[in-house]
């Protein structure tokens, strides 16, 4: 089995934990920060609604979607910058000692 130099896996997962971070506090930001300052936003509108309404009721769905499909873009990135890919783990997962 390839085994993977300690400091590529420890850059490799400060990467991808920095990544789950973002992408958590930008989903806490849409769903909590819109609610928490509904007052605020009530004063702009978005296609014809209150704008913490629309947040409320269907952008933050989508901003969730758009998260994950970045979420997964990204993650193949950082991937191929560390060297993992497809084939490296089909060969590493086939490979497992079953002692």
């Amino acid at each position: 089995m390839k085994k993977v130099d300690k400091e590529v896996a420890d850059a490799y997962f400060r990467t991808r934990t920095r990544l789950v971070i973002i992408f958590l506090a930008v989903g806490f930001l849409v769903s909590f920060g819109v609610v928490a300052f509904a007052e605020f936003f009530s004063q702009f509108k978005f296609m014809g609604v209150e704008f913490h309404y629309y947040m409320g009721s269907q952008g933050a769905v989508i901003v969730f979607i758009l998260c994950l499909f970045l979420n997964a873009i990204f993650s193949d990135k950082i991937d191929k910058k560390y060297g993992i890919t497809d084939s490296a783990n089909a060969t590493i997962s086939n490979n497992k000692n079953t002692d």
